[in-house]
């Protein structure tokens, strides 16, 4: 199954960090950092450097990123944000004890801090601690005014399946579904929850769903492909997804079961 954290390689880095932006500054750093020599009250320059900040850990420009939360800390050592985001700072960095201890200063001023729960989860999973991230997004799931909510349920069901709770893990991909029918993430992992319970026909039915939510599916989608065509001998569409899975993702582990399936029914 699928790790949370390399599904964030191939479909978007999956237990996802909400609160990591990667935009792409429009004009140069100078001229946007020019807004702080204008009169502003604390908690906007605070906000506007942990935004600057954030930027900067998008483009992988740490020592900019530290130093505009140095700045936001001397306005305010008690801000949750700002300890958030120096989290992702050093988890970026591969700091990952003072990501840790900044991911849990961060909860502890702000109890209801969902996004950073999502990302302290995130943190977790990479580190194959996956109860822990569990209980992390039991909590994010709850925030009924929590935007990213849709994404903690699946963030949720890929941590029970990594944990063997499979029943559990298709009740939160189900639960995101309610909330956005059309999530590709959440479709396929019921596909292949379906498909791992022997029931071919809905996993068949799950896997068109997703089929149509993508424009060019993952080599995740591809493979289940292959497996469903062969349980219903439909061969044209087995070939068809054998290539693109060939062609467009040699170098997946995904394709590499494929192999080893294909040697072992030699």
């Amino acid at each position: 199954m699928n790790q949370l954290l390399s599904k964030l390689g191939k479909q978007t880095s999956g237990i996802v960090l909400l609160g990591l932006c990667t935009l792409v500054l429009s004009a140069c750093v100078t001229t946007t950092e020019t807004l702080f020599t204008e009169e502003a009250s604390p908690q906007k320059t605070l906000e506007k450097r942990v935004g600057l900040a954030r930027q900067y850990i998008g483009e992988g420009d740490w020592e900019n990123a530290e130093r505009n939360l140095t700045i936001a800390a001397e306005i305010d050592k008690g801000n949750a944000d700002v300890y958030e985001a120096f989290a992702m700072l050093y988890q970026s960095t591969g700091e990952d004890q003072l990501a840790e201890q900044n991911f849990e200063t961060a909860i502890k001023l702000k109890r209801k801090f969902s996004r950073a729960r999502n990302n302290y989860a995130a943190f977790l999973y990479s580190q194959g601690r996956y109860q822990d991230a569990e209980e992390q997004l039991e909590e994010v799931v709850v925030d009924t005014l929590y935007s990213g909510r849709p994404r903690a349920f699946i963030n949720l069901g890929l941590c029970r399946v990594q944990l063997l709770d499979y029943d559990g893990a298709e009740q939160a991909f189900l639960t995101a579904l309610s909330m956005d029918r059309g999530n590709s993430m959440a479709l396929i992992e019921v596909a292949e929850l379906r498909y791992r319970d022997d029931d071919f026909e809905s996993s068949y039915s799950y896997y068109q769903k997703y089929r149509r939510s993508v424009r060019q599916q993952g080599a995740q989608g591809l493979w289940l492909g292959i497996q469903i065509a062969r349980s219903r001998g439909d061969d044209n569409a087995e070939a068809s997804y054998v290539l693109a899975l060939t062609n467009l993702y040699p170098n997946s582990g995904e394709y590499q079961e494929y192999l080893r399936d294909a040697d072992s029914g030699q």
